[in-house]
């Protein structure tokens, strides 16, 4: 296998197959499937710079966008960044002929193999070797062709693994230009002193070194060579480590950046971690590794508090509903009885407000007549007491009303967040637009859990994709009541909700909840970041409408 950071290309006139990788959190490269991969090249051709939109090709990678100048794949819906890079093997290999091998994960789905794997599985299986042990590339498997099963070595466990025939993955004879990853100098080769580079590149080789360190000390002799076939490095020399190599620059070299580097044997190594072999897509596991980070400061010396705001975190538990307010009590307190009605709908039954409640006969609470209809106090809009009540039953409890015709708040508005954590705190970046201010960054992180009886499915398990979650906000005057605010949001449980994602589709999950963020730091490829002179304005009328306003931090 010939590696490329950037857009490398291999030797003129030598063929060579081209796979595309991103990086996962547990420092493996996982190869992309053939229609992606020739959906990127297609792309390529047109602009050796521009964006690649996976969603065409593949509706299960929807989210997702690489930035071919970058060399990044994001995540939209969370802002999520993973290295990505372009790899070159054998034609004859496995991805030449368009051989996938696979193995049967808990799911009863089925994972691709690593590429290199796949290769020397397919080597061997061509050889006709009756096993294969895959130790000398770090993994703990045997591969037994006549039963087509993998077994661990360790715990005797069996899966099932199959060969299938895909398209092959595209072909290419070195005709395609390098581009650069993050800037570097024009023609100097001298890193670029920006802070968007230097926040990227120095986070890059904090992660890495982190990464590796945990590695070393859980499983001391999982190291693998980086070493595929007929000699061929998994990355450049002198790169160091994979996201490393992902951000090589022009003429093949890494990006020289001090402290970034690492010396022989130090590079993250690439053997898998026990039971994370079904890491199949890009961005759908907790983000605790590299590309979650990939905009985090390397060191807490230059993590500062946000002058004027308390604290740098918050935490949150599931709110209990105060005993003494009974939905009655709550719906009594916001309503004027209205003795002679007009004859117009009650538009949450869409019965005429002269007649009874449509909830007539479905609930029959005491002191609360069918008939009976009310006027909200502050917007004057009127309903039927009975439906109003069906209403807030079928809400939050949580002491609060929200008129259905105009979304006007009465008390304070709570949400079905789950449990989590926020932190806040100013780093020493500026984003674009705002050059003359630090950043504030927002990390939320909330972990999987089961949902509760405010929930959509109560008892049954909820996923946390994408967490932690980084955000940001300039460091001036609005942007530091933006965070106050968001903060009054969080503790009343607003930010996230359980429900179903639109980009994914996955149901019972952690999503957003209204209140939009900035998760895209350094640019604006996915529109979840800056510049966009609007977002402070257009947040504050999103918390506004969810009830959190100026007046609270006065309270």
């Amino acid at each position: 296998m010939l590696a490329s950071g950037g857009l490398g290309f291999p030797p003129q006139n030598v063929a060579r197959v081209v796979v595309w990788e991103w990086l996962n959190e547990h420092g493996r490269w996982r190869p992309y499937s053939a229609a992606v991969c020739h959906h990127i090249e297609n792309v390529l051709k047109e602009d050796a710079r521009g964006s690649v939109v996976l969603g065409q090709v593949d509706v299960q990678l929807a989210p997702y966008v690489i930035d071919l100048q970058s060399m990044h794949q994001f995540r939209q819906d969370t802002g999520t960044m993973r290295p990505v890079r372009r790899n070159f093997y054998d034609p004859s290999s496995a991805p030449g002929k368009g051989i996938v091998w696979e193995w049967e994960n808990d799911n009863n789905s089925w994972t691709p193999y690593d590429m290199d794997i796949c290769i020397t599985i397919q080597n061997a299986y061509e050889k006709q070797h009756p096993w294969l042990d895959l130790s000398s590339l770090g993994f703990c498997y045997l591969i037994y062709f006549s039963s087509m099963s993998q077994m661990n070595r360790q715990t005797q466990r069996k899966r099932r693994l199959r060969r299938r025939m895909d398209l092959a993955y595209p072909l290419t004879m070195g005709s395609i230009p390098k581009s650069q990853s993050w800037p570097v100098g024009a023609s100097t080769g001298t890193p670029c002193s920006c802070p968007q580079c230097l926040l990227v590149n120095s986070t890059r080789a904090a992660s890495n070194a982190i990464l590796a360190s945990q590695r070393r000390k859980l499983y001391p002799g999982a190291v693998r060579q980086s070493s595929t076939f007929a000699g061929g490095a998994l990355w450049p020399p002198g790169t160091g480590t994979p996201a490393a190599a992902a951000g090589s620059a022009a003429k093949g070299e890494g990006l020289r950046v001090a402290g970034a580097g690492f010396g022989p044997g130090q590079g993250v190594p690439g053997a898998p971690l026990p039971g994370l072999n079904n890491l199949n897509r890009p961005g759908t596991q907790r983000g605790a590794g590299l590309g979650a980070r990939a905009a985090v400061p390397p060191g807490k010396s230059d993590i500062k508090p946000v002058p004027g705001v308390n604290g740098i975190c918050r935490k949150t538990k599931k709110k209990q509903l105060k005993k003494s307010k009974t939905p009655e009590d709550v719906v009594r307190r916001y309503i004027q009885k209205v003795k002679n009605p007009p004859d117009e709908d009650c538009t949450i039954c869409m019965e005429r407000l002269v007649t009874s409640s449509g909830y007539e006969g479905v609930l029959s609470p005491r002191g609360i007549k069918p008939e009976l209809v009310g006027k909200l106090g502050k917007c004057g809009h009127m309903y039927h007491l009975l439906c109003l009540l069906a209403m807030y039953n079928n809400g939050n409890k949580d002491g609060s009303l929200q008129c259905p015709t105009c979304k006007a708040i009465y008390g304070e508005k709570t949400g079905t967040q789950p449990p989590g954590k926020m932190e806040f705190h100013l780093i020493p970046h500026s984003l674009p637009g705002y050059t003359d201010s630090k950043t504030i960054r927002i990390v939320y992180d909330i972990p999987t859990g089961i949902q509760g009886p405010e929930h959509p499915n109560p008892g049954k398990k909820f996923t946390a994709r994408g967490f932690p979650r980084h955000c940001y906000l300039p460091d001036n005057e609005k942007g530091r009541k933006v965070l106050k605010l968001l903060i009054v949001a969080w503790d009343r449980r607003l930010i996230f909700t359980i429900g179903t994602s639109n980009t994914t589709g996955e149901s019972d999950t952690v999503v957003w909840n209204e209140i939009h963020h900035k998760t895209e730091f350094g640019s604006n490829l996915t529109g979840h970041g800056y510049p966009d002179p609007n977002y402070l304005d257009n947040v504050l009328a999103e918390l506004l409408a969810q009830g959190v306003s100026e007046a609270t931090l006065k309270d």
